[in-house]
């Protein structure tokens, strides 16, 4: 079986097992889990585009994040319909990124990590003391959920569905982008800005476009995200969900399409699963870090393909190794036979 089979009967499976993990999961915690794990990845995705492909680590994009669920929340309280809402938050939170670019694209390193974290800390304020609108400390509620084309999305088992949906085009969407010819160009930005410069790339204008392009899933997962809770508070715009968010990258790989994924799955369960279990469950999730990164330094997908491919060349060669002593061995006995033949 080629690589490129195995690879789609894998996918084929992991993607089976999605779809069908309501009706072999009953426990409705775990499906709320499940959809917890999806729009995270979402936006774990999202950041990835920035930290991964483009080289810049940003740690204001909970701000964005927080843009898209605010902005439907509000517009929903205010009597607008849901589609009307989903598409006010997703573009508030692209209009957003592009301010957010146009600010921070002025710098790159720790000069733009710094100025996304302060931009981000000034959204955080701004839905934290400006009360009148946002509701301060007590958030902005949702009265329901919407039911597009009629499908009640009120069950665990039908948001999850949703949710699966919508990740399902954002993982196809990310692997689309990462496999064109703008996603090589940006990782010449990221590798060779000089260089890219000097050939005639606009670096900014392609930096600033995969800042849109991430502004508009980290808008997306917001919008899960508000849905989910159905309510919305300023703690998601705290730089603590930025910090959890690069996390997710970090720990899974970046510049990877499926890190973010299982990063953002080690971080939700550790946050609701484990927690029940562990009281210091930060701790543990700190040391999951550190090991990560001590012995994976590529991140966790990167890791373990490269720890596979390890174990199966020294299978191999033992194998082989096996194979020709055999043959050394089978050799000489014919050997002497002929040797002792009168």
């Amino acid at each position: 079986m080629t690589g490129l089979r195995r690879r789609g009967w894998i996918a084929a499976a992991a993607l089976f097992a999605l779809a069908t993990l309501p009706l072999w999961l009953a426990n409705s915690f775990y499906i709320n889990v499940a959809s917890q794990i999806l729009f995270w990845a979402i936006f774990a995705q999202a950041l990835n585009v920035l930290v991964g492909y483009a080289g810049l680590t940003s740690l204001g994009h909970a701000a964005l994040f927080a843009m898209s669920g605010y902005t439907a929340a509000l517009m929903l309280a205010a009597g607008h319909s849901h589609a009307l809402a989903a598409a006010g938050g997703l573009a508030a939170s692209v209009l957003a990124s592009a301010v957010f670019a146009v600010l921070a694209l002025r710098a790159t390193g720790i000069g733009f990590l710094m100025i996304t974290l302060a931009l981000g800390q000034i959204l955080w304020g701004i839905a934290y003391r400006w009360a009148d609108l946002t509701n301060g400390d007590n958030g902005v509620t949702l009265a329901s959920r919407p039911m597009p084309l009629g499908f009640d999305l009120t069950s665990p088992a039908a948001f999850y569905w949703l949710t699966l949906c919508i990740f399902i085009l954002a993982v196809i969407t990310m692997a689309v982008f990462v496999r064109s010819p703008f996603g090589a160009t940006l990782c010449g930005t990221r590798d060779q800005p000089r260089r890219m410069n000097a050939l005639g790339y606009n670096v900014w204008l392609i930096r600033f476009l995969a800042f849109l392009f991430s502004g508009f899933w980290t808008g997306a997962a917001g919008l899960l995200f508000v849905y989910y809770n159905q309510f919305i508070s300023p703690q998601i715009a705290s730089i603590q969900t930025s910090a959890e968010a690069l996390l997710m990258v970090i720990s899974g790989g970046t510049a990877t399409v499926l890190g973010p994924i299982a990063g953002a799955a080690i971080v939700v369960i550790m946050k609701n699963v484990v927690s029940a279990y562990i009281e210091r469950w930060n701790l543990v999730l700190g040391v999951i870090f550190v090991l990560i990164v001590s012995f994976m330094p590529e991140g966790l997908i990167p890791g373990s393909i490269r720890l596979a491919q390890k174990v199966r060349q020294a299978l191999r060669g033992r194998s082989s190794t096996s194979a020709r002593s055999g043959a050394t061995g089978i050799a000489a006995a014919s050997g002497q036979r002929r040797g002792g033949t009168p």
